[in-house]
């Protein structure tokens, strides 16, 4: 039986949001995994090839309820604390695969996203490394009640920022995203360990999670 000395570690999935073979976000997604690894935690790495699913349709979901991919994806998201989302951005904004998958898997009751941190993070050819995209992603998720962490990292010019062990380019960057995860763990450590932290995660100064108006987004 665990005690507090010596905890069950922390489970964190990690998600390479794009279907792209060989893409960046999978390469930083696998960077960041390592770097929870390292730290302690228990890390399921994934790709989203590996949750298949149809354009979202209400009326297949009537007829066949929700597809593999999005409950093998709600079953992995429920096994973990927190999760990881290394997302591409397209056209400034959130790749159409990842809001269907979220899409989808909200369906699900009880809905999955609810309460989970998530740090999001991006890798992009462009000068801004996909931070737009970030920002429209934190949109849906903290509307499902995702507790998305303040800060993201964005790598810019990512086709050529990777050495060849897998560490990025720019050591400055480098440590950037090491403090981030690190920080982000110490959250997520912090809200699993400690009674105290629970429902106290409110986006504006006298929101209540109980209230109507966070129940309707979030159950």
């Amino acid at each position: 039986m665990p005690t507090d000395a010596h905890p069950d570690p922390l489970r964190l999935l990690v998600l390479g949001a794009s279907l792209r073979t060989g893409s960046t976000n999978a390469r930083l997604a696998s960077l960041v995994a390592r770097m929870l690894s390292d730290a302690g935690a228990d890390v399921d790495l994934a790709t989203m090839r590996e949750f298949d699913m149809p354009l979202y349709d209400g009326d297949m979901e009537t007829a066949h309820g929700l597809p593999d991919g999005a409950l093998a994806l709600r079953e992995r998201l429920e096994r973990c604390d927190a999760f990881v989302l290394s997302s591409p951005e397209y056209n400034a904004s959130v790749p159409g695969v990842v809001k269907n998958a979220i899409d989808w898997v909200s369906r699900v009751r009880p809905q999955p996203f609810k309460s989970k941190h998530a740090l999001l993070v991006s890798a992009s050819p462009s000068l801004v490394g996909g931070n737009r995209g970030l920002w429209a992603l934190r949109v849906p998720l903290e509307h499902l009640g995702t507790r998305v962490y303040p800060d993201m990292f964005s790598l810019p010019a990512a086709h050529k920022g990777f050495t060849d062990e897998g560490q990025l380019s720019d050591a400055g960057l480098q440590e950037r995203l090491g403090e981030t995860v690190t920080a982000f763990l110490s959250l997520v450590e912090a809200d699993v360990r400690y009674v105290c932290l629970q429902r106290r995660w409110y986006e504006f100064p006298g929101d209540r999670t109980e209230a109507p108006v966070t129940q309707r987004a979030e159950d």
